[in-house]
């Protein structure tokens, strides 16, 4: 056998054989000491994920087709974690490779966790989504309710796309008595923005609108990105007129959705919580009219017998009879 001489925490043993601890404690400085992993970029995917809730850590495995990891996600790291991690899913891991002594095994202490298959664009817009929601973007004391029988009602969209056109003719179909004033505008690209808080402004500021539609069609994450951007949300949180926000499909969610008084699941649902039914209006007012002409009809019933009551008694009958008492 060699003989073993290692330095340990500055005093050199010499010795055929050290202990256990020595040798791992040994081990843990150098890789502590390691600034190249101090820091560690790690894609990989999940396995056997464990969630402790007595303590709050998570614990499980990073791998790739050939290596594996023990990996380590302590409560207070976790607590920024927008979602709950799963076996073999993706990820993006940053933190710092260290030695668990009590075990003799290096692991990664996780300092942050990314869905690795929501890319860049997923990453911003839950940072910005959490950012707006502390600043209270969100609240609902902010938001306003939508008028119930609006007489103008503004739209800020392309005007060649289909939201457009679903807009139009749902509100013509359920509320012909509305006027529709569209605010034509970009709604893709990276100019799009600009456009969008331009024509939201004009239409909040210059026209004396009951309720204002921002949205548009479906589309992929890049395409609706500019209904995710801050200034986009700042001039919808500022917006005096009571604001829906359509944008995309029903399973698409934008900051716009979150900053408006109302988000509706497509355009078309848009103009449906924008205006009324006229049919079922009319078919409220017949329901009323009805009610109130069988409530006025019962009073009027029982004011006539209670005057034929009266009228029939013995003193109108025969009005002399107190005479002849007398």
């Amino acid at each position: 056998m060699y003989k073993l001489c290692i330095k340990i925490w500055g005093y050199v043993m010499e010795d055929k054989y050290v202990s256990v601890s020595q040798l791992t404690n040994y081990i843990k400085r150098k890789i502590s000491l390691d600034p190249n992993l101090r820091e560690v970029y790690v894609r990989g995917e999940i396995s056997n994920y464990r969630n402790y809730t007595s303590s709050g850590h998570r614990y499980f495995s990073l791998k790739d087709e050939n290596s594996i990891i023990p990996a380590v996600f302590f409560k207070w790291d976790a607590l920024g974690l927008e979602f709950e991690p799963e076996d073999g899913m993706k990820v993006l891991v940053r933190g710092k490779v260290d030695v668990y002594p009590e075990q003799g095994k290096y692991q990664l202490y996780v300092k942050e966790l990314i869905d690795a298959g929501k890319g860049n664009l997923h990453i911003a817009f839950e940072q910005l989504k959490k950012e707006l929601k502390e600043e209270g973007y969100f609240d609902d004391s902010h938001k306003k309710p939508i008028p119930n029988f609006p007489e103008k009602v503004g739209v800020v969209t392309s005007p060649k796309g289909a939201a457009i056109r679903d807009i139009i003719s749902t509100i013509k179909r359920r509320w012909p008595l509305c006027e529709i004033i569209l605010f034509p505008s970009m709604v893709q690209g990276e100019s799009a923005k600009y456009d969008i808080i331009k024509q939201i402004i004009k239409a909040d500021k210059e026209f004396n609108l009951d309720t204002l539609i921002v949205g548009r069609g479906g589309g992929s994450i890049e395409d609706l990105w500019p209904f995710n951007e801050r200034k986009v949300a700042e001039a919808i949180y500022h917006c005096n007129t009571p604001l829906i926000s359509a944008v995309g499909h029903e399973t698409d969610f934008s900051i716009a959705d979150f900053v408006a008084d109302l988000r509706a699941e497509t355009p078309t649902a848009a103009a449906v919580l924008a205006v009324p039914d006229i049919n079922e209006v009319k078919s409220n007012l017949a329901t009323l009219d009805s009610r109130v002409n069988n409530v006025m009809n019962k009073q009027l019933n029982d004011n006539l017998e209670k005057f034929e009551r009266i009228m029939g008694r013995t003193l109108f009958e025969d009005p002399y009879i107190i005479l002849e008492k007398k």
